[in-house]
């Protein structure tokens, strides 16, 4: 037997079990998702928000992160992947001894810190989602307890079910490749509850709410798309042809998406807008999600039709009639752009999702489990079909009321406490009022500068000269 190169020789370092490649992968994928955190959505939720909340928009995301983390390591990744407590949840416990973190990890050829890192930055991303629908009227400070709060009476208990291996959903057989149940519909169905009970912005910024920087919004848009090569690309824990059909699947639905989003816009409103192009772009990447790796390309265009158009409906034309969805002020729209999108995400994937591709992900030794209806009807499996179509929509209203129920628990928790939503002074005001600082060293809010004052220099405007050298009288 020859003997492997020095480079791959097991050592202290570098166990028999771990598997270089696959490692090196794994923590550049979870820092490609980390990227979109921070600072992709800070960056995006501070430019396409009025100019008086940039701050406050991009510290809520800003601090989520940092927050997550040490709440992950405290106790939160071992009650998402940790021993089991009861059918939903792990016993709490810390994830910073150094023999668990160089341990294997519970899937793959990894060791547990990066696994922890991994999973994190999914944690942390889905906090931030959550503040997309609160922009513009929470308090801080009430977000300050409502991270580690939700983290871990939510979070916690949907990524147990659904991801760990001894998950009641994960048993049964529910396919949520990376996250369109966990992150996104979690995420939605909490925002939207959340401002419910924060209540609306004011009554101007609501009828009107101009991005202040478009072209930082789209850097940090961009950030997110390129950053879903590693939410998606990773979730395979290896560096596997799995892993690259689910990057190009991604890219493609994705794409396919914001096409659809900017004709419908181009059709019904005669404009071609650069922010409902965004919001195309982020419904065909959470509408994937589930799916990424686990479906073919035709079928991925054809989701990506579909999440182009489904939440654009739902939110030009149903969100106008519908009394509910009137009544809640969700400024980034997470609602039909993570929850519908994460629904309809979850749905397809039931009926498109291959055997074969399944098979892969899984790593199950037969088709007994995980099969598309469309390919049961194919296979003459029509029974094990529409099972796996009943367990997607089981994992749908599983999600939707936990987050219904432990959301509005800790928003009425931390009511008594602090004020969920901003005084009338810090609403009026913004950024300074609330952190006594400004994102741009500019007067106003776009209106045009009247004053016959020089702003920098505290005088007079230099006077302009005649043609004979009088002074011409400055309107």
């Amino acid at each position: 037997m020859a003997e492997l190169p020095i480079n791959l020789l097991p050592d202290d370092g570098s166990p028999e079990w771990m598997n270089k490649g696959d490692n090196a992968w794994q923590l550049t994928a979870a820092t490609l998702v980390g990227l979109q955190s921070v600072p992709g959505l800070v960056i995006l939720y501070g430019s396409i928000v009025k100019k008086k909340w940039a701050v406050n928009s991009a510290f809520m995301a800003l601090y989520a992160f940092a927050a997550v983390l040490v709440c992950w390591v405290g106790w939160g990744y071992q009650m998402s992947f940790g021993h089991k407590m009861i059918p939903f949840l792990g016993r709490p416990d810390v994830a910073l001894d150094q023999k668990f973190l160089l341990g294997k990890a519970f899937l793959g050829y990894l060791p547990s810190a990066t696994m922890v890192y991994f999973q994190f930055v999914f944690a942390a991303i889905t906090l931030i989602l959550v503040a997309g629908a609160l922009l513009g009227r929470m308090n801080f400070h009430a977000w300050m307890l409502f991270v580690p709060l939700w983290l871990t009476f939510s979070y916690t208990i949907t990524a147990y079910s659904i991801w760990c291996p001894n998950g009641w959903l994960s048993k049964m057989g529910i396919i949520d490749y990376s996250g369109g149940y966990v992150i996104h519909l979690s995420s939605g169905v909490a925002g939207f509850t959340a401002a419910y009970w924060v209540g609306p912005r004011t009554n101007k910024d609501r009828e009107r709410f101009p991005p202040n920087n478009i072209l930082l919004m789209l850097a940090g848009a961009g950030l997110l798309w390129m950053g879903w090569s590693g939410f998606n690309g990773g979730d395979p824990y290896t560096v596997s042809t799995d892993a690259s059909l689910a990057v190009l699947n991604t890219h493609v639905c994705t794409a396919t998406s914001l096409l659809t989003w900017l004709l419908l816009d181009i059709i019904f409103f005669g404009k071609p807008s650069v922010i409902g192009a965004t919001q195309g772009m982020i419904t065909g990447l959470v509408c994937i999600t589930p799916a990424a790796g686990v479906v073919q390309g035709w079928a991925a265009i054809t989701m990506g039709l579909m999440s182009g158009s489904i939440p654009w409906y739902s939110m030009m034309v149903l969100h106008k009639k519908m009394w509910l969805l009137k009544q809640v002020d969700d400024t980034m729209a997470v609602f039909h752009t993570h929850a519908v999108a994460g629904s309809l995400g979850g749905i397809l994937t039931g009926f498109f999702a291959h055997p074969k591709l399944n098979r892969i992900f899984y790593l199950v030794p037969n088709w007994q489990h995980y099969i598309g209806l469309a390919y049961g009807v194919k296979t003459g499996r029509v029974g094990a079909g529409f099972k796996q179509m009943g367990i997607q929509l089981l994992g749908i209203l599983f999600v939707v009321f936990l987050n219904i129920f432990v959301t509005s628990v800790i928003c009425l928790l931390i009511r008594l406490v602090v004020p969920l939503r901003l005084s009338d002074e810090e609403l009026q005001t913004g950024d300074d009022a609330i952190h006594g600082e400004e994102a741009y060293a500019l007067w106003g809010d776009g209106e045009k500068y009247e004053s016959k004052h020089n702003s920098v220099y505290g005088v007079e405007e230099f006077p302009q000269v005649g043609p004979k050298g009088g002074q011409v009288e400055m309107a």
